[in-house]
């Protein structure tokens, strides 16, 4: 069986000028035997230079760069660019379309299932169009998220750990141009691990990070603030955009994921009340919250406290809570 992406795009990635098209993914449904997902791209190149991929609508119910990269795509033009610029707002489009975390065509979640399949779900074929097709191109990716409608996260860039030291020097170099309030390594412990975009893209040796900008399916200014200049910033320094312009990002402040061992998960169904927020430093033993039973209101509240030290990097947003649900987790700062 051939290892050749099925999906096709009527861009061509090395002409220069401003092209904009769609990644045509073919799924043969009930309504549409010979139809296409179309996810839209553009393409901003001008010589030659570094190429930069940002992406975001990954999960589809994370706003603050979706938007960021729709003005960028709109703004950005051929004089302004020394490289190239791939620029794919809504990369899981049956999901960003539906407001959904994951695709309604195939339940798939695009951040776990990295490399991908040519011929998998419509799901497993964008992300293996991404990694063999979009990353050979590449010297730097961002991938931009937010905690979408379960989860509200303290503003921050995500970055892979890396055994290799050049490597992590590049890393660093991009976390600390993009400039996000915090910054945390991670090695996926409790999350994708190593099926994400930035953790597949770290695996070619590109520089890649992450964001958690926002959460609970909504936009935020602050976080699509930081994803605007962020991604700018990047752009900029790497000489992608040379005469861009952004704002100072926030000095490097540097965190260890505590990982699912310094998470609190429900054990019980209930009605989550969170006593610590995002971003608060919190000490082992302190309350986090509460579980209220809704089915037996004279019960006693289960109390939630915290496993460890840390900084809440994120909390859970919705109030209903069931069993297995992720209630807080924790950064440690390096």
């Amino acid at each position: 069986m051939s290892n050749k992406s099925r999906i096709w795009t009527r861009i061509d990635f090395n002409a220069d000028g401003k092209h904009n098209d769609y990644l045509w993914v073919s799924h043969s449904s009930n309504s549409s035997a010979y139809g296409c997902i179309l996810v839209p791209v553009i393409c901003i190149r001008n010589g030659d230079g570094p190429t930069a991929l940002l992406t975001a609508g990954n999960h589809g119910d994370e706003y603050e760069g979706q938007v960021a990269l729709i003005r960028l795509a709109r703004e950005l033009n051929p004089e302004d660019v020394r490289g190239r610029v791939i620029i794919i707002p809504a990369l899981n489009f049956p999901a960003v379309d539906a407001g959904r975390r994951v695709s309604p065509i195939d339940n798939g979640n695009l951040n776990r299932v990295f490399p991908g399949l040519a011929n998998g779900t419509p799901t497993e074929m964008i992300a293996h169009y991404v990694d063999s097709v979009l990353f050979p191109q590449c010297d730097l990716v961002i991938d931009l998220h937010s905690g979408g409608r379960s989860l509200e996260y303290t503003p921050c860039a995500l970055a892979r750990h890396s055994p290799d030291p050049e490597h992590s020097r590049r890393v660093s170099d991009l976390l600390e141009v993009f400039g996000a309030p915090v910054s945390i390594l991670t090695d996926g412990a409790g999350g994708g691990a190593a099926t994400t975009l930035y953790a597949a893209a770290s695996a070619r040796g590109i520089p890649a990070i992450t964001t958690e900008l926002g959460g609970g399916a909504t936009l935020t200014q602050p976080g699509l603030t930081i994803a605007e200049q962020g991604t700018r910033r990047v752009l900029k320094h790497y000489g992608i955009t040379p005469d861009g312009q952004a704002d100072l990002g926030a000095p490097l402040r540097l965190f260890n994921s505590g990982g699912p061992g310094r998470a609190i998960y429900a054990t019980e169904r209930g009605l989550f009340e969170p006593i610590a927020a995002v971003g608060q430093d919190v000490s082992a033993g302190q309350l986090a919250g509460y579980i209220h039973s809704h089915e037996k209101p004279l019960q006693a509240p289960i109390r939630l406290c915290f496993p460890a030290d840390g900084m809440v990097s994120c909390r859970r947003f919705p109030t209903l809570t069931m069993p297995g649900d992720c209630l807080f987790n924790l950064a440690n700062a390096l």
